[in-house]
């Protein structure tokens, strides 16, 4: 599978700017619910964790917002598993307004035993449908780097 459609939330008054427009910070607060319903379906979400004290940990995210969102509003969320090993996850989500394209947003988790206060290996049958459930083909936007073009 290439993507997985778990999430859709309606945007908050509380979550607008000074502009009427979704504020940025509210941008992952979407990306973040779909994060959670991405973990259940791979077996490490909150069950997992009041089981194993075992969570998944964000290192690193990279947001790019692509088109306003105002009120009302539901956004639907759109993932994608990138890529895996034993401890790491990297995955995406797209954020959808109708048919716009709002945002995309990139995340690396490390699974982490909250216990022991180290890394740890995750299930086998995790790892295994992680792998199975991957995009086969990274989307032009996965993996971008931040940075200024020279303009000649």
């Amino acid at each position: 599978m290439d993507s997985f459609e778990f999430h859709s939330e309606p945007i908050q008054k509380s979550w607008l700017d000074a502009y009427g427009h979704l504020n940025e910070a509210y941008y992952l607060v979407p990306f973040t619910n779909a994060t959670w319903k991405l973990q259940d379906h791979f077996g490490i979400g909150v069950e997992y964790f009041d089981q194993t004290t075992c969570a998944l940990y964000t290192v690193e995210t990279h947001l790019r917002y692509l088109h306003e969102v105002r009120y009302p509003a539901t956004v639907n969320i759109k993932s994608f598993i990138v890529d895996s090993d034993t401890k790491r996850i990297w995955f995406a989500h797209q954020m959808f307004d109708g048919e716009h394209l709002c945002a995309t947003a990139e995340f690396v988790g490390l699974h982490y035993n909250t216990d022991e206060k180290r890394t740890a290996d995750m299930p086998l049958k995790t790892c295994e449908m992680l792998i199975a459930e991957a995009v086969t083909e990274r989307p032009s936007w996965i993996g971008r780097q931040l940075g200024l073009s020279t303009r000649t």
